[in-house]
């Protein structure tokens, strides 16, 4: 893609799109899939993540571009991966309570689509063997592995090793190898998260080796997040699902500055009150823009160097010496800090193709609860 003017982000049918209102540019969505496939070397060894974007329209997109196999944090995600006719999805959350069940009946309407989910506990891994060996169906489970985040997964040792052989003595389950998330790995620097991401993974494959040497299967190990995919990426035995570089936000941006990806989603407000001095106050509140972070939690185009005042339920007050130059009524775009839970504030999104707002889509994703 050819280096695009100042302005890319403009819409000129602004007037017609509502706000705050999310923006998807598939344009720059498709080169950043194009970039993805490229630092991997194409699709057998890239499993993007669909809890960023959680659109049909961007699943056919990365389908049409020749990615076949997909993972999601939720069952209703899973469901709308499937639906779009993703061959192969994985559930990167451990089911349990009645999301066992929801995940039998997943396999069960959707028997074109191999699903598989990650367990850590024995006691999940029962119960899931109990339902699917009822309806005589089979689930393929990776253990979750633990590499230094600890959030889930377990440590890989002799626990680990027990629950592994578990899974592949279970009726009605499948050993299909390994989930390995290292989330907590975000140095800036490129060859310090390169070396964190070694010395994580270290145990990692020492643990794979001992499972193979004790004549169990590893089918694969999926690994990494987006700060470590060009880690992973250089790794033949390693499948890699990033996500949020399918869309992009500035968090990564500024972080991540080896990664190359384009901002294909922002957001668009509007000046709905000057209340004096230097303030604006725009239609972006904590229902339109992910607040989990620290200000800013948007970098506004034109206005990069602005102060953030309050941040409520729907509005963002703003300070900036430029402030006299705006009306009420104005339009703004920003770039999200976090763009996975922003997304996830919307029920659809506008489309923008040659600088005009064109279509809409629904972020399906985004239910709890689909049909099942």
């Amino acid at each position: 893609m050819t280096a695009s003017p100042a302005n890319w982000f403009s819409v000129a049918n602004s007037v017609d799109v509502p706000s705050p209102s999310l923006l998807i540019y598939p344009d720059r969505a498709e080169e950043n899939i194009r970039r993805m496939l490229a630092m991997v070397g194409g699709p057998t060894r890239l499993r993007p993540h669909m809890k960023t974007h959680k659109m049909p329209a961007l699943i056919k997109m990365q389908l049409a571009a020749g990615i076949t196999k997909f993972k999601c944090a939720t069952i209703a995600e899973a469901e709308m991966t499937a639906s779009c006719g993703a061959p192969d999805v994985l559930l990167g959350y451990q089911p349990v309570g009645p999301n066992a069940i929801r995940m039998l009946m997943l396999v069960q309407q959707y028997p074109q689509t191999k699903f598989a989910a990650v367990v850590d506990d024995e006691g999940a891994i029962r119960r899931l063997s109990e339902v699917f060996t009822e309806s005589g169906a089979t689930l393929s489970l990776l253990l979750d592995l633990d590499c230094g985040m600890h959030r889930s997964g377990i440590e890989p040792g002799p626990r680990a090793l027990e629950l592994y052989r578990l899974v592949d003595s279970s009726p009605g389950l499948q050993a299909a190898g390994l989930h390995v998330y290292d989330g907590h790995i975000k140095d800036t620097d490129p060859i310090a998260r390169a070396a964190a991401c070694e010395k994580a993974f270290g145990p990692i494959f020492a643990f794979r080796d001992q499972l193979q040497a004790a004549g169990l299967s590893v089918p694969v190990l999926v690994a990494g997040g987006t700060p470590t995919f060009p880690m992973h990426a250089r790794r033949s035995d390693v499948e890699c699902s990033p996500g949020t570089c399918v869309l992009w936000d500035f968090s990564y941006a500024d972080k991540l500055r080896d990664m190359d990806f384009l901002p294909a989603a922002l957001v668009l407000t509007r000046v709905i009150s000057k209340p004096g001095g230097h303030r604006l106050c725009l239609d972006l509140g904590h229902k339109a823009i992910a607040a989990e972070n620290p200000h800013p939690r948007v970098r506004l185009f034109g206005l990069e160097d602005a102060q953030f005042l309050t941040h409520s339920e729907e509005h963002l007050v703003i300070e900036t010496p430029q402030a006299g130059q705006f009306s009420v009524g104005d339009a703004l775009y920003g770039f999200p800090r976090h763009i996975c839970p922003t997304v996830a504030l919307h029920s659809e999104a506008v489309v923008i193709r040659g600088g005009q707002a064109v279509e809409r889509w629904k972020v399906a994703g985004r239910e709890r609860r689909l049909t099942i």
